[in-house]
């Protein structure tokens, strides 16, 4: 089947089992039971002392209070359940409700739950952590910082890297970095050089763009400028005189739609229309794809498996675009940052804006890193 084929048979495979999965995950959603903090228990003052600590607990007391009827020496004694400071105050142990907040497992459905029901505060954060809309793992045209290196078929090994980044300027909404919700104002900017095996600079693109973003629930939305520019390389105009330069420079808008049917897996599909082209570009540009990336903080050497699907229909290329696969080993940071090594699997129109009407078929690995 034809590539420009394939990709429109899978945009509307992808829209039906949106309108399909819709309102399944409303309903999912609204028939989750909200989640309530335990009443709280206070401490007792005093134990009597012709009774004992229960064997495997110790009762929670309030800091400098004195148990009747034991020596202050025998309260450090193994087994006892208490363990004296120097002024003679037994406190309750490491067990006990009293224990550091980071000494207990992160509980991530608690979080997800917690934040479906509504109940977090909204303020005004300046510079906060984390991203309302992530960004898209598959994608070729992310901003992040990253580094692959491809063997294209019929061309050899090229390096990709990527340096750049997207963070939050401003954001009203809720103060919890693992899943914030809300409203946030994003800046993000890459450049994207590709080198050929000796290393010389075939063609470097540009990106920058302010995107509005918004978390609800398991919703996600964005919508913002992008600008993208690609500039021919030096080096390569000289190995290549007959080639012909192009000006490709896209200014557009840009909105998307993502939906988390667990806390695990994200699906999305963007909308991209360029105010302003030149160098063959035009207007239309659509994105859609799945990400399979668990949110649990890492606590393992070995990660967790990851795996992301995307593609990139425009309207330059007949809305044919590419086709892209990623999968491998994942560690994510308690603040939601990532870092992902795997394999890459790409087929379809260039991403590079000097070489968009050429044909790719990409094999390799990568290291991505996002905010």
């Amino acid at each position: 089947m034809p590539a420009r084929r394939l990709f429109v048979l899978a945009l509307s495979v992808g829209w039906i089992c949106g309108g399909l999965l819709g309102p399944s995950v409303s309903a999912q959603i609204q028939a989750m039971p909200a989640i309530t903090a335990p009443a709280a228990q206070p401490a007792p003052y005093g134990v009597p002392a012709n009774v004992p600590p229960t064997a495997g607990a110790s009762p929670v007391l309030p800091y400098g209070s004195v148990v009747p009827g034991m020596d202050l020496p025998a309260a450090n004694q193994p087994g006892s359940g208490y363990m004296a400071n120097d002024l003679g105050a037994s406190r309750s142990d490491y067990n006990s409700l009293d224990a550091p907040a980071g000494s207990r497992p992160l509980d991530t459905n608690g979080y997800v739950e917690r934040v479906l029901t509504g109940d977090d505060v909204w303020t005004w954060q300046f510079l906060p952590n984390g991203l309302l809309y992530r960004q898209d793992l598959a994608s070729g045209t992310e901003s992040r910082l990253a580094s692959q290196w491809v063997y294209v078929r019929g061309q050899g090994w090229f390096w990709n890297p990527v340096a750049g980044g997207r963070v939050g300027l401003l954001r009203y909404g809720t103060e919890d970095d693992f899943w914030p919700q809300g409203w946030q104002l994003d800046v993000e900017g890459a450049a994207f050089p590709r080198l050929d095996a000796g290393r010389n600079m075939t063609s470097t693109d540009f990106r920058v763009g302010v995107p509005l973003t918004m978390r609800q629930g398991p919703w996600e939305f964005k919508f913002g400028y992008t600008h993208l520019s690609s500039h021919l390389g030096d080096l390569f105009m000289l190995a290549n005189p007959d080639f012909s330069r192009i000006n490709y420079v896209r200014d557009s808008l840009a909105a998307g739609l993502a939906v988390y049917l667990n806390p695990s897996l994200r699906f999305y599909s963007e909308t991209g229309w360029a105010f302003h082209t030149d160098g063959g570009a035009k207007p239309w540009e659509f994105q859609f794809g799945a990400d399979f990336s668990p949110p649990e903080p890492t606590t393992t050497l070995w990660g967790a498996p990851f795996f992301a699907i995307n593609g990139h229909l425009r309207q330059e290329n007949d809305f044919a675009g590419n086709f892209t696969v990623q999968t491998g080993l994942q560690w994510r940071g308690r603040t939601s940052h990532l870092f992902r090594l795997g394999a890459q699997y790409f087929n379809g129109m260039s991403e590079q804006g000097q070489f968009f009407q050429q044909f790719e078929e990409q094999i390799g690995v990568g290291l991505w890193y996002d905010y």
